[in-house]
């Protein structure tokens, strides 16, 4: 089974390019240059530190997530805990992962990859299960 994919994963270098071409290039910055590539435009990206405001990234479906107040989402990695948002270039988000990423990794990566799922425990845009409710027991007649 594939691992959980990363940031450093996924955002890779085009064909034409050689494989190590963004070896230097930091993994949060690897979405603004894979981004770039995509759509032949340069983003500009600043110095500007999001202070007090956190994402809790997500595993989802096998890849580490985060989503910006835009509404647009990036694959992101624990290995560089910050996210520039190539839509809306809002700054830089700081990134909360749990404590021990690789074991939350590890738990799941025997799962099929479409049940690779997990969410941050202190995310406050986690959305729970209802819980489950027991009937209540049916008085007896006597």
């Amino acid at each position: 089974m594939p691992a959980i994919v990363r940031a450093e994963d996924f955002y890779l270098p085009p064909p034409h390019l050689p494989a190590d071409y963004w070896a230097l290039t930091p993994p949060a910055l690897l979405a603004v240059r894979w981004y770039e590539e995509k759509q032949q435009r340069q983003v500009k990206v600043g110095g500007a530190l999001l202070l007090d405001l956190r994402l809790y990234p997500r595993i989802n479906h096998g890849r580490w997530v985060a989503d910006c107040s835009c509404m647009s989402a990036q694959i992101v990695t624990p290995t560089d805990p910050r996210m520039w948002c190539v839509e809306c270039g809002t700054g830089w988000w700081q990134l909360t992962f749990p404590a021990d990423p690789a074991a939350v990794e590890q738990e799941l990566a025997l799962l099929p990859v479409a049940e690779r799922n997990w969410w941050h425990p202190d995310d406050p845009t986690r959305v729970l299960a209802p819980p489950i409710e027991e009937p209540e027991p049916e008085a007896s007649e006597e």
